[in-house]
């Protein structure tokens, strides 16, 4: 109301000082008049402008609340990609090939490090996750009994002579924090019922567990230094562990791809890999085992591995790699009858030599393991027992693989695929014994729709059936063993990896 009475107000003066521009008129010249009068409408027109601003101003303020001022968020999450640093960010092919289980599988913390080098994890907080899902067939010439060991086979997951299922195979998250320049440290969350070394089926609660994978803290910076250093639950440095596959891990991963406490100490320079853990002594959570004082229990560091290898590159666009490893006590030292983590009476070592090659679009690996002694459970002492006639073999395992990559360049956004080939097998026991061997001969296909989705399919023959609790015997009143050596099982699968 007060806007308006001084517009109102305002007219008035303009329309007196016109009047009185008028009588005054008589007494100037014309000329004079005419810039007067000018003079005053471009006076009125800037008033009146700034009544109907004033005017405009005072509906506002009484229709629309002030604004707020809009908070940011303490933590702004960013995609490595972007190329621009942050506190928390996401990094899809890094976390594609860091919780992928088929390659790089005891290089992670090499890969980190180089990740830190090559600025991909350009924030302090790198979150990964990552998700894989099967649909699989499965037939057997044997009732209950399915030699593939992407899933445990045994009673509890297959029946009959054929299964099959739509499931999630495994499910991970992780975090990847730059503390400082020379300080990692890594947690690994997994999700893995069909994998699960808990009782029951895989819908029982005790195999839907999360559990912490790995865990540890890294010193270490490439640009500075190529040594590095690490103390946690970690993979260890023994043998490649690796398969040209999309899906399916080599016998020899199954074999010997270990999984322990321990702290280890790395070198890293121009092609060449050194490392060496110390182990926690015990059984470990997977293909480890040194008595401490007649048990398992991990309450002495005294088992170790060690590794080296050598990357160069060769002709045009060649590279290969030779490495070889040693680790103190192998998971093969138990005696009769074999159950997972039971104590050893002595430790049994075991070595590795393995190889690969990239030319072109061309990929092959290949592995060989082996103990150095024999395998005590992997003969039956019973004189009475028929199977008592088998001595006792070192254990070993070997693979070898062949990949095909061709399709786009999918740094354009298209797809890329490849075709593979392999061969593994596990030999455990004497000739002709029950538990000899189990071959696996897997075919896949992959098709990359971004570097950290894979969708593959696979066929696979397994040829015996050889589980390695109880592999010889012992679980049965009769003295038999439910190892085959003429079991078969077949597999097509078809899934899907990804991973941000």
């Amino acid at each position: 109301m007060k806007m308006r009475t001084f517009a109102l107000s305002a007219a008035a003066m303009t329309a007196v000082q016109m009047f009185a521009s008028g009588a005054y008129a008589e007494e100037v010249d014309t000329e004079a008049l005419l810039a007067r009068i000018e003079k005053l409408e471009a006076d009125n027109a800037r008033l009146m402008a700034l009544v109907e601003g004033m005017l405009d101003q005072e509906k506002l303020e009484r229709v629309e609340p002030a604004p707020v001022p809009a908070v940011a968020p303490a933590v702004q999450p960013v995609a490595a990609s972007d190329g621009a640093a942050g506190m928390v960010g996401i990094a899809p092919e890094y976390g594609y090939a860091l919780l992928d289980h088929a390659e790089t599988v005891n290089r992670k913390r090499i890969l980190q490090l180089e990740a830190r080098q090559d600025g991909t994890l350009n924030q302090v907080v790198t979150l990964s996750g990552g998700v894989t899902v099967l649909a699989d067939y499965q037939t057997s010439n044997r009732d209950d009994k399915f030699g593939y060991l992407m899933r445990h086979p045994t009673l509890n997951n297959q029946i009959g002579d054929t299964v099959s299922e739509a499931v999630v195979h495994s499910s991970y998250f992780a975090a990847t924090a730059a503390l400082t320049d020379n300080v990692t440290a890594y947690f690994e969350m997994l999700y893995s019922p069909e994998q699960s070394f808990g009782a029951g089926t895989i819908t029982s609660l005790t195999r839907n567990q999360v559990q912490v994978r790995q865990a540890y803290l890294m010193w270490g910076n490439l640009d500075e230094s190529p040594v590095y250093a690490s103390i946690g639950k970690m993979y260890t440095p023994f043998g490649l562990n690796d398969t040209v596959s999309p899906f399916s891990n080599s016998s020899v991963w199954h074999a010997f791809a270990g999984l322990a406490y321990g702290a280890e100490v790395g070198y890293l320079k121009d092609g060449l890999s050194l490392r060496a853990m110390a182990v926690q002594g015990g059984s470990e959570f997977r293909a480890a085992n040194t008595p401490v004082d007649g048990t398992n229990v991990p309450s002495k560091l005294n088992n170790f591995a060690l590794d080296a290898s050598y990357a160069f590159a060769f002709a045009m666009d060649g590279e290969a790699m030779l490495g070889a490893s040693y680790e103190h006590g192998s998971a093969y030292c138990q005696s009769y009858p074999v159950v997972h983590f039971n104590p050893c009476e002595d430790n049994n070592p075991a070595w590795a030599a393995y190889g690969s090659v990239d030319k072109g679009p061309f990929e092959f690996l290949a592995e060989y393991a082996q103990t150095t002694d024999v395998w005590p459970g992997s003969a039956v002492p019973d004189p009475s027992n028929p199977l008592s006639q088998y001595e006792a073999q070192k254990t070993k395992s070997f693979m070898l693989g062949g990949r095909y990559g061709f399709g786009a360049d999918l740094s354009n956004g298209e797809a890329n695929s490849a075709l593979s080939i392999e061969y593994s097998t596990f030999i455990a026991g004497d000739t002709r014994a029950p538990w000899e061997r189990q071959d696996q001969w897997v075919l896949g296909y992959s098709r990359y729709l971004v570097p950290n989705v894979n969708l593959f399919g696979e066929v696979v023959h397994v040829v015996g059936y050889s589980p390695l609790n109880f592999i010889s015997g012992g679980n049965f009143t009769d003295g038999s063993t439910w190892s085959d050596r003429g079991g078969r099982t077949n597999v097509i699968l078809v899934g899907a990896q990804a991973a941000f």
